[in-house]
């Protein structure tokens, strides 16, 4: 697929495509008139790329990261520096708490959303009770 296509499939702009190539992150091919052509699977990477950017990773850890996310894994230990490693928890530990604020949000408004549709059915107001408060 052309860099249009990754670009609309992945709502990734296309300079940022192009910065993800230069990083290393993605293979482009090239066709005889030099336009890029991306593989099905840049779908799915761009997409995972940018959920540890947004994670907070920056593209040299994300680089050595991304082995792990493709089977069969090869995974590379030479860069793994102290410092690296003590990062790589930190983010880690970040995560795991943004997915804990994130279930406890999904819950709450999974709760609220129930209790709507059981008033939009009923027209009355659920108890604790209905609503799994209780």
């Amino acid at each position: 697929m052309l860099i249009g296509e990754l670009s609309e499939r992945t709502d990734t702009s296309r300079r940022l495509l192009r910065y993800y190539e230069e990083q290393g992150l993605i293979v482009a091919n090239r066709s005889p008139n030099g336009y890029r052509d991306y593989d099905e699977y840049n779908v799915d990477r761009v997409l995972q790329i940018r959920g540890l950017l947004d994670a907070g990773l920056p593209t040299r850890i994300i680089k050595q990261i991304l082995p792990c996310l493709d089977k069969p894994r090869v995974i590379y230990f030479p860069d793994a520096t102290p410092e690296m490693i003590a990062t790589l928890e930190l983010e880690r530990d970040r995560m795991t708490d943004r997915i804990r604020c994130l279930t406890r949000n999904r819950d709450a408004v999974t709760e609220y959303l129930d209790a709507v549709l059981e008033y939009s059915h009923t027209g009355e107001i659920p108890t604790p009770a209905q609503s799994g408060q209780g």
